[in-house]
């Protein structure tokens, strides 16, 4: 039984191996945090992330793909232009550390190893879990420690993407989150300095960045669109 099973295994990797091409890369840009705290812009970066990609090519039309990253968001009520904001005076840093999964839908026809496939707009959907810094303790006044809590969100995004050189890619992509949270900015009820906001709005965080992709694997056996 356990022969059987190791040969299947072998044979699904190689059946993968041999029909499709897989990308793998970096990505890298800017991001910024949509809620009750600073700027009510809802693309507007001002902290940075990075990320590692990989795609896995089913047709020229469609990937598999999944990204790991570390998301800065930040923002300060004196970059508001609303002056209930600017008079409370409120400012956060926190970090997002993200996995997701998903899909990404091209437009046209691509291909990183073929002639004539070389760009084309795209679509992405994933979903997501992510990690973050919430209060849970005051150990003075105006002083908290925090912790670690998992959320989970679904990245939706566009994009446009290019080929470089053979087996290099570079695209340009935006996607925006919805957290069903409303603590990314350490916003808590327990805590009557922390207590602020609208609390059946929660938090969005938003990426704008450029995945540099390398392609390896041999060349997907499917045909393309007409």
């Amino acid at each position: 039984m356990n022969n059987r099973i190791v040969i299947i295994v072998a044979l699904i990797f190689s059946v993968l191996s041999y029909g499709q091409i897989n990308e793998l890369g970096l990505s890298a840009g800017g991001s910024n945090y949509i809620g009750d705290v600073g700027s009510e812009s809802y693309i507007a970066p001002n902290d940075f992330y990075l990320g590692l990609i990989y795609k896995w090519n089913m047709t020229p039309r469609v990937a598999i793909r999944a990204q790991a990253s570390y998301i800065r968001i930040k923002d300060d009520d004196a970059e508001s232009s609303n002056q209930i904001r600017i008079n409370r005076g409120y400012s956060f840093k926190n970090s997002v550390k993200e996995f997701g999964l998903g899909v990404e839908f091209n437009y046209y026809d691509y291909s990183l190893s073929k002639e004539g496939l070389a760009s084309t707009p795209y679509l992405i959907l994933e979903l997501a879990v992510f990690n973050y810094d919430v209060v849970v303790k005051e150990t003075t006044p105006n002083n908290f420690n925090t912790k670690g809590k998992m959320g989970f969100t679904v990245p939706v995004g566009i994009g446009f993407k290019t080929k470089l050189a053979d087996n290099v890619g570079i695209g340009l992509e935006s996607k925006v989150r919805y957290t069903f949270s409303d603590d990314l900015d350490y916003n808590s009820t327990e805590y009557p300095q922390l207590n602020f906001g609208n609390p059946n709005s929660n938090d969005w965080y938003v990426t704008v960045g450029v995945n540099l992709v390398f392609g390896f694997g041999r060349e997907g056996c499917y045909s393309e669109s007409k």
